[in-house]
C-alpha cells in the first residue's frame, strides 16, 4: 500500500507541475515548483508544497492564486489521474530549497574565508 501511495503522490506532482506551468496564470512572475504532494490513505486530500524563488509577497501571492485556482486545477487533475476520489488540494509554501540554498550560501563564504587565510 505504501509504494501506491508513493506512485500515486509522484504522479500527481507530476501533472500539478504541469497544469500549473500551463494553465495557471499567475500575478508574480516568479520561479515556480512543485517539488512534492503528499495524499492521504483515503486518497481524499493531497497537500501540495509549492516552492517559490522570489520576495515574500511573492510566495504569498503565488500560493493565492493557486488557492484561487483549486477547483479548476482538482477538475483538470481528475481528468489526467483517475482515482476513486478527486482529492482535496492544499497548498503549502515549500521553504526547503531556500533554506539549502542559504547553507550553501554559508558553505561556499567559510570556504572562500578558510582559501583566504591559508594565503596569508
Amino acid at each position: 500500500m505504501k509504494h501506491r501511495l508513493e506512485r500515486v503522490n509522484e504522479v500527481i506532482r507530476r501533472e500539478l507541475s504541469d497544469l500549473v506551468s500551463r494553465e495557471v496564470l499567475l500575478s508574480s512572475k516568479v520561479l515556480v515548483t512543485i517539488p512534492a504532494v503528499s495524499i492521504t490513505p483515503d486518497l481524499r486530500q493531497c497537500h501540495v508544497y509549492v516552492s517559490v524563488i522570489g520576495k515574500r509577497e511573492d510566495k504569498i501571492q503565488v500560493i493565492t492564486d493557486l488557492e484561487n485556482h483549486r477547483t479548476p486545477l482538482q477538475a483538470a487533475l481528475a481528468k489526467r489521474v483517475i482515482l476513486k476520489y478527486t482529492p482535496h488540494l492544499y497548498f503549502q509554501l515549500d521553504e526547503s530549497v531556500e533554506r539549502g540554498n542559504r547553507v550553501l550560501k554559508i558553505i561556499q563564504d567559510l570556504d572562500e574565508q578558510q582559501d583566504g587565510n591559508d594565503q596569508g
